[in-house]
């Protein structure tokens, strides 16, 4: 219940923002008050997504330190997967063309079925996809880190569920993590018009940065 909620509001937050030229920050948030010259100020504190440890298409270990400095689209998928997932990663696909060679954007796959898709499966799968070198990182690890990750930080679904084709379920959304590890909107990856809107939202959030 709490990804759907989140989903809502951030579908929400992005209807009444979609005219400013700052993407908003979703998540839930809290607040700190710390004391400066003598006078109280209140600093907002958002959801950011945690380090993290996986293993990539390559068999090399990566952690939020790979991510350091780069704005990056997230998503959850299984290799085998009958359903979503071709169409997803079609789709994404589309974004990594426009993305190619520049350094500080990047693309990360989490599957959900570690016990088949392991580093050499990946690798294939990557190279099926046209995929070279790690800018489209696909990565596999501890089936309950993902999910964990996935649900509680992410906040999209995935996880195994027998009664789903393939025998898992996930989440088609691409999530688009700005530098500061934060959730900066979510998209639906079956959707054309939504991926154009992640394209478009990529360079938004790059011209953010531009403007610091």
């Amino acid at each position: 219940m709490k990804y759907l909620l989140f989903i809502v509001f951030a579908l929400s937050i992005w209807s009444c923002s979609k005219n400013t030229d700052r993407l908003p920050i979703l998540g839930e948030r809290d607040t700190a008050i710390r004391t400066v010259n003598g006078k109280e100020v209140v600093d907002t504190i958002y959801h950011t997504i945690p380090d993290f440890k996986f293993v990539n298409q390559e068999g090399d270990t990566v952690t939020a330190q790979n991510f350091k400095d780069k704005i990056y689209v997230a998503d959850f998928f299984f290799t085998t997967c009958p359903t979503i997932c071709p169409v997803m990663k079609k789709q994404l696909r589309k974004v990594y063309e426009k993305i190619q060679g520049q350094n500080d954007i990047a693309i990360l796959s989490h599957t959900i079925d570690p016990e088949h898709d392991t580093p050499a499966v990946l690798k294939e799968y990557a190279h099926d996809l046209g995929v070279k070198g790690t800018q489209w990182m696909f990565v596999t690890g501890p089936r309950e880190k993902i999910y964990e990750i996935g649900e509680k930080q992410y906040l999209v679904v995935a996880g195994a569920d027998s009664t789903a084709p393939g025998g898992y379920i996930h989440s088609g959304a691409f999530v688009l993590v700005d530098k500061e590890k934060r959730v900066r909107g979510m998209y639906n990856g079956t959707d054309d018009e939504a991926t154009k809107r992640l394209m478009d939202d990529i360079e938004r959030l790059k011209e953010e940065y531009k403007n610091k």
